[in-house]
């Protein structure tokens, strides 16, 4: 008399064991993870480092294409780039000249440790030189 081994069904194995899958693509998500952090920290794009101060109808945004940036340290930047004082008055009367007086618009970012006269310095400057409109940027100031 022949035994077989597993009981007397003749049925196959239909249960598929999932765990090892699951282990598999835990691994696979934290290596994923760990990459995207890595990748994300290389790809960051050099920034202005200024304090703006808050406003409650501040927005984050930058504006039109005269963007004037004036650091705590008194560092100009037009656009993004570092840029002397000289060559801002060239490049803003530029910009009036093509786009026509009273056209031209300016957003001013200067950082909240500068004084308040180098802010009205920079304004007067940019009025003279024919831009009417000049707009302070701020960050929004969280309401509590």
């Amino acid at each position: 008399m022949a035994a077989k081994l597993g009981g007397g069904d003749d049925e196959g194995i239909t249960d598929i064991n999932v765990t090892p899958l699951v282990d598999i693509m835990l691994v696979l998500l934290i290596i994923f993870m760990l990459t995207s952090e890595v990748v994300s920290k290389k790809v960051k794009k050099p920034t202005i480092d200024i304090d703006l101060p808050t406003a409650s109808s501040g927005q984050d945004k930058p504006g039109e294409p005269l963007s004037i940036v004036i650091n705590k340290d008194g560092d100009l930047f037009l656009n993004g780039k570092p840029i002397r004082e000289l060559d801002l008055r060239a490049k803003v009367k530029a910009t009036v000249a093509l786009r026509g007086k009273g056209k031209a618009e300016a957003v001013l970012s200067a950082d909240k440790r500068l004084s308040h006269g180098q802010v009205v310095r920079m304004i007067d400057m940019l009025r003279v030189l024919g831009v009417e409109n000049v707009a302070i940027n701020t960050k929004e100031q969280e309401i509590e």
